[in-house]
């Protein structure tokens, strides 16, 4: 006697087998993160706040650079809107006329107080910061050719 299988009957009850199988199948149960994260790297220290020099090139690059430009030349992109235009700190006869008090002055008072460009803003917080204004000064002066 030969067995004959029935392709189109037996189908159902395989995929009922196979549906129940795999319900009954538990879920496995969640693994533990044994993963340790990797430590938050530390900020940048800020530089000494008691460092007047650097200050001062931080001050002059927030500050100044926008009418006396980068290297000093009174060239900087507000320059371009200002008439008389802003110092040329480069021009040497101009750094032999001057004094570090006046320099001083026309930074704390601004240009209008010591008869210069009104363009020019007054610094009054440096008042309070005596070291920082003469590495300012120092600064403008290292301009000079």
């Amino acid at each position: 006697m030969k067995r004959t299988i029935v392709v189109g009957r037996q189908l159902p009850i395989v995929l009922a087998l196979m549906l129940v199988g795999a319900c009954s199948k538990q879920e496995p149960a969640p693994q533990q993160n044994t993963e340790v994260a990797p430590p938050t790297p530390a900020a940048p220290s800020p530089p000494p706040a008691a460092d007047p020099a650097y200050e001062a090139r931080n001050l002059f690059k927030s500050r100044c650079v926008v009418c006396h430009g980068s290297e000093g030349k009174g060239d900087g992109v507000g320059a371009a809107a200002l008439t008389p235009k802003p110092r040329n700190y480069t021009d040497s006869e101009w750094q032999k006329s001057v004094t570090d008090d006046e320099i001083s002055k026309t930074i704390l008072k601004g240009g209008a107080a010591v008869g210069k460009s009104p363009g020019m803003p007054p610094n009054p917080d440096l008042e309070s910061k005596p070291e920082v204004l003469a590495e300012l000064v120092k600064y403008v002066r290292s301009f000079a050719k």
